[in-house]
């Protein structure tokens, strides 16, 4: 990598680390570019050469979160999609979901915050989680291809099952209020495990 490149790969990356801080400390709705650029003790034209918006960041963000899980679930050598009626692969998901959401906590708390400001009509937080869920949905979808009956559409059980996790990643503080990750983990497998296998 050139010295040019190398520059503008440490002014991204100081400028995604200065937003997940502002976002955890006074949240997305707050914090302004002037505020990530100053954090990230950087001009401010710096950051309209890496992201067109605040919103873009977030975008950006999001995607090193769907990086993350993916790297996280990429050991399996077969290719076949995952059976998430078994209670190990489905508990690996949860694991590999509840991992990235909790360690990226100000990336969730930005990105329900900006749904919510965009107002329910404008069918923003629905695409976020349509979208988020696709890995869920292509799992179910390949379970009902195999006759395996689901409590409804794949698309729809993807979303619920993104929605609950999601929720509880945002509403459960950063210490866990006592639940650890593994208990946590085990009863949204446990809960899991029974709407889609009926366990």
């Amino acid at each position: 990598m050139g010295v040019r490149k190398g520059r503008a790969a440490q002014t991204e990356a100081a400028l995604k680390a200065a937003a997940r801080r502002l976002f955890a400390e006074q949240g997305y709705l707050n914090t302004k570019i002037t505020d990530i650029t100053a954090a990230a003790d950087r001009a401010t034209g710096s950051f309209y050469q890496h992201f067109d918006s605040k919103d873009d960041l977030l975008r950006a963000l999001l995607a090193d979160m769907h990086a993350q899980a993916g790297e996280a679930l990429a050991g399996r050598e077969d290719g076949e999609p995952h059976d998430l009626t078994d209670p190990g692969q489905l508990r690996e998901h949860v694991a590999a979901a509840w991992g990235v959401m909790r360690e990226n906590r100000p990336v969730m708390t930005a990105l329900f915050e900006s749904a919510m400001a965009a107002g329910p009509a404008s069918g923003a937080l629905w695409e976020r989680l349509a979208a988020d869920t696709v890995m869920f949905r292509e799992h179910l979808e390949y379970l009902r291809e195999r006759g395996r009956p689901l409590p409804g559409d794949p698309a729809l059980v993807a979303a619920a099952m993104g929605g609950m996790l999601s929720m509880l990643g945002y509403a459960l503080p950063p210490g866990g209020d006592g639940y650890s990750d593994g208990e946590v983990i085990d009863t949204l497998t446990g809960l899991l495990l029974r709407g889609l296998a009926g366990a």
